[in-house]
């Protein structure tokens, strides 16, 4: 029983960067429609393995559906979620076949962590400046199938499914409230899907549990952050927050635990 509840030995830094992921994980799935998961794995793997990261964050997503589709449950939009779940199924199931190729060097994973998210941040760059006219175009039924197939393929490695389904999504220009529970609902489905492959691929260990029930806390804390932020913080001013620390974090992995060490010697 002691074995169960006890802590990984995990560096100090880990704690401050799970809770931050979690907090700013759960104010943008209940609050602005989620997209921003990508940013969690890329924040928990500065200080532990990547795939320890996508492992603890599954049963902590959860955590979060469970606060969020009380609220939403019943708001959503049904052909959205026809086109994107079938489709996100077949591609957890192909990042699950695919998950050990993946993560067999750590080094190179984090490195492919830290180039998606700092990509992710400029195709937003390039979307807002020069892309926003496209926004009001509604992709065909395919298109959608074939981002589902992504979405679901991203979400199972590293939980960023958001922003690829949501090429699909904001098209459409649901209401606020319907784009978010449309959200809530197929990121909750797929991460109950997602339970298989990562239970087949034996991802979590003992003390996971304690580090589980100790994180709980902050995943609702996002979430009530996001309820209470929905309409009274602006989403744009949230999101270019969370891109921000995005991009240094993908610096932050990509060259390494030097990063804050140039910074210092360049200054």
């Amino acid at each position: 029983m002691l074995q169960i509840f006890s802590l990984p030995d995990y560096s100090l830094l880990f704690w401050p960067t799970a809770a931050l992921a979690l907090i700013i994980l759960g104010m943008g799935k209940s609050g602005f429609g989620g997209g921003l998961g990508i940013l969690a794995v890329p924040l928990m793997s500065i200080s532990i393995s990547p795939i320890d990261a996508a492992a603890l964050l599954l049963p902590l997503l959860l955590i979060m559906d469970v606060f969020s589709i009380r609220y939403y449950h019943s708001r959503y939009d049904a052909h959205t979620l026809w086109i994107l779940l079938p489709a996100a199924a077949v591609g957890v199931g192909l990042g699950g076949l695919l998950f050990r190729q993946f993560s067999s060097d750590e080094r190179l994973l984090r490195m492919g962590i830290g180039y998606i998210g700092i990509a992710f941040v400029l195709i937003q760059i390039m979307r807002s400046v020069v892309l926003g006219k496209l926004q009001a175009y509604r992709m065909p039924d395919w298109v959608g199938r074939i981002i589902g197939v992504i979405a679901g393929f991203t979400s199972t490695l590293v939980h960023a499914g958001g922003p690829p389904a949501n090429i699909y999504i904001l098209p459409q220009q649901l209401p606020r409230d319907i784009y978010v529970g449309t959200t809530v609902v197929l990121w909750t489905i797929v991460n109950l899907i997602k339970l298989i492959p990562y239970s087949i691929l034996g991802l979590w260990q003992i003390g996971d549990l304690s580090t589980i029930l100790l994180l709980g806390p902050f995943c609702y804390l996002g979430v009530q952050l996001g309820l209470w932020a929905n309409g009274r913080i602006s989403e744009k001013l949230f999101s270019h927050v969370v891109y921000m620390l995005l991009f240094l974090t993908g610096l932050q992995l990509i060259v390494g635990q030097n990063l804050l060490g140039l910074l210092l010697n360049w200054g």
